[in-house]
């Protein structure tokens, strides 16, 4: 199998001739988060490390990861209390930010311009987008958006719907213009930033709506973002209805197997821990805990990656190993 025939069959829960593996990190250090439109040079830096990983690994498909322009820069400064949440303004569809987006997308694509190979962009629930602005104009009320949702919901899904409306055209143009196959959507309600209920009846439909957008142009890869020990209930997201799902098996304690299961059968992804096997094992020891897991899990439908990215420092022959024990796992099943 080529890389596309190999990631749709994992997509359809068909058979494969070895389980697809992929791990990413991020290229750039947490002070460079968010500073693209602000400092070139780290733009620059973002785009090119995309090609020196494919010059040191192989991947079964392309993450293109978009640090430096992580989040939609929202202007919240009209918002002084609840019920001024629908005042928020993300920027508009000629603005630099996505203009960069749409640079960078086609830059890291060009990268792999001589070979077929499924690609995703990294996408965002306005939920967070939201939470992260207010918390960057007011960093000394960090839960503002869970007090905002209990005085005025209404406004609170309002705001949701203003962003998530300009995200989806974001997500249009990288999927339809940009030829990206699909989207890695990123949710969380990591410690219950707000009630269960709240999410439940004011945040998830909005996200499925979003989810429901992106299936019209390409694929949805839903990651449920919990790490070290920031922990969310998947109860949440057990209907969303998403092509892929990937969690954290170690920060949720609930394994691939597990969460199959959870999800209706559903391909799932992950498998090992950020910053333990994967990033400090030995070859013989990453080979081990991939024949672990999908002895345990099986191969199909199972794509074989971490909880959330791994450190930037690791060492990407790494992920070679982790590729060779799927291969090996297929040939002695």
């Amino acid at each position: 199998m080529n890389k596309r025939e190999r990631f749709n069959a994992y997509l359809k829960n068909q058979p494969v001739d070895r389980a697809p593996v992929g791990f990413f990190h991020h290229y750039t250090t947490s002070a460079e988060y968010v500073t693209g439109l602000r400092v070139p040079a780290y733009f620059e830096k973002m785009v090119l490390m995309h090609r020196v990983t494919r010059q040191n690994d192989d991947p079964d498909f392309l993450k293109i990861m978009n640090d430096v322009l992580m989040l939609m820069p929202l202007d919240v400064s009209e918002v002084k209390e609840a019920k001024d949440l629908p005042k928020i303004v993300p920027p508009s569809m000629d603005s630099e930010y996505v203009k960069k987006t749409r640079e960078l997308t086609e830059r890291v694509k060009a990268y792999y311009e001589d070979e077929d190979i499924p690609s995703l962009a990294t996408g965002f629930s306005p939920f967070f987008n939201i939470r992260h602005a207010l918390q960057m104009a007011d960093p000394g009320h960090e839960d503002k958006l869970k007090r905002f949702f209990l005085e005025d919901p209404e406004a609170a899904v309002e705001a949701l719907k203003i962003v998530g409306e300009r995200t989806n055209e974001i997500h249009r143009m990288l999927m339809d213009e940009c030829g990206v196959d699909g989207i890695y959507f990123s949710v969380n309600n990591q410690n219950h930033i707000v009630p269960d209920e709240i999410y439940s009846k004011y945040v998830a439909p909005v996200e499925i709506e979003m989810i429901e957008d992106i299936k019209k142009h390409g694929v949805c890869v839903l990651h449920i973002c919990g790490y070290e020990g920031l922990s969310n209930n998947l109860e949440l997201y057990k209907d969303y209805p998403a092509d892929a799902i990937n969690w954290g098996v170690y920060a949720e304690g609930v394994s691939l197997r597990e969460g199959k299961k959870l999800f209706g059968g559903k391909p799932v992804m992950g498998g090992f821990a950020q910053n333990t096997i994967i990033y400090k094992g030995t070859e013989d020891e990453i080979k081990a805990e991939v024949k672990r897991i999908l002895k345990e899990t099986g191969d199909v439908g199972v794509r074989i990656g971490a909880d959330c990215t791994v450190p930037n420092d690791i060492d990407e022959k790494h992920f070679g190993w982790a590729r060779e024990a799927a291969a090996e796992f297929a040939r002695e099943k």
